[in-house]
């Protein structure tokens, strides 16, 4: 019985990746404490829906920046897989406060329907805020635009402000169409349409940031596509105890336990198993158990 381990760690990380997202991150944090109290000022709440929208950029790119500086750290005795897992952390909290704030935003513009609440508009405030808040988004794709297609992190952040360029427009929308008919209700409208654009996103990343948490296969990636391929490899004799989970969104580890015929190269099993792994399912820490005979551990685990 030996067991082989690979790993294969990039900690390359250039200081040209993080100053876009600082930047970023010091325009997108400031203007979204102005959109919030200016929504606030003005009783708009289409603008206090897209001050929500924004914290979604906020607390991005800060998790893209976090993420980028932590990773730099090494494992240690105590954090053998390093810090990856803090960025799960993050939005899995960001996720449910989200989430709240959406309903919260769509009961309140229930309210006013219902009990033809007749609020006082500021429309001066409320376009011109959410006019520079679409400028804000607009110069912030643009600073990050430039590194988003070699780096995950900055394609993220640079994905949740394009996002929240469209909430900006929404409201600037809102604020024209009251500002000449008069028609209040627009605003209610448009909060509960970035509210319901918000959501369905922040339940795909609680229950991303979830899967990770409870270490279930990542997605795109099936066990059973896994196993049909390295049962082709000759000298495969069966396979067992396979798992596969992710540290962090890029970073997915891979086990299992191969029973192999004594009559071909261990070797050769191996290079063709990670070269399997690496080209078809983008998997590069590798830890595989090689068996002469099966050790039983299938039906300990219930994995075959």
């Amino acid at each position: 019985m030996k067991e082989v381990t690979e790993h294969n760690h990039s900690h390359t990380f250039s200081k040209a990746k993080e100053k876009p997202l600082i930047l970023a991150l010091i325009l997108t944090g400031t203007f979204f404490f102005v959109e919030l109290f200016t929504g606030i000022f003005s009783g708009s709440l289409a603008l206090i829906s897209d001050a929500t929208h924004m914290l979604t950029d906020v607390v991005g790119i800060a998790i893209a920046l976090v993420a980028i500086k932590i990773a730099k750290r090494p494992a240690d005795l105590k954090r053998t897989y390093g810090y990856y897992r803090f960025e799960i952390l993050a939005p899995s909290f960001n996720a449910f406060l989200l989430f709240f704030v959406g309903i919260y935003i769509i009961y309140e513009s229930y309210e006013r329907f219902m009990n033809k609440e007749t609020v006082d508009l500021k429309i001066g405030p409320m376009f011109f805020v959410a006019l520079a808040g679409l400028i804000i988004n607009l110069v912030s794709m643009k600073i990050l635009s430039s590194g988003k297609d070699g780096n995950l992190n900055l394609k993220g952040a640079y994905l949740e402000v394009m996002s929240d360029m469209i909430s900006s427009v929404g409201v600037i929308i809102a604020a024209i169409i009251i500002q000449f008919t008069g028609w209040k209700w627009v605003d209610s409208i448009i909060a509960i349409a970035i509210a319901l654009f918000i959501i369905p996103r922040t339940w795909s990343l609680l229950k991303d940031s979830i899967n990770i948490l409870l270490e279930g296969v990542p997605k795109g990636i099936k066990l059973e596509n896994i196993n049909s391929e390295i049962f082709k490899i000759e000298g495969v004799l069966n396979i067992h105890d396979l798992h596969v989970w992710a540290i962090s969104n890029d970073k997915i580890n891979f086990t299992t336990h191969i029973v192999y015929s004594k009559n071909y190269d261990q070797n050769k099993i191996l290079h063709e198993t990670k070269e399997i792994l690496d080209h078809k399912f983008h998997i590069t820490h590798v830890t595989i158990q090689f068996e002469l005979e099966n050790c039983g551990q299938d039906r300990e685990h219930g994995n075959k």
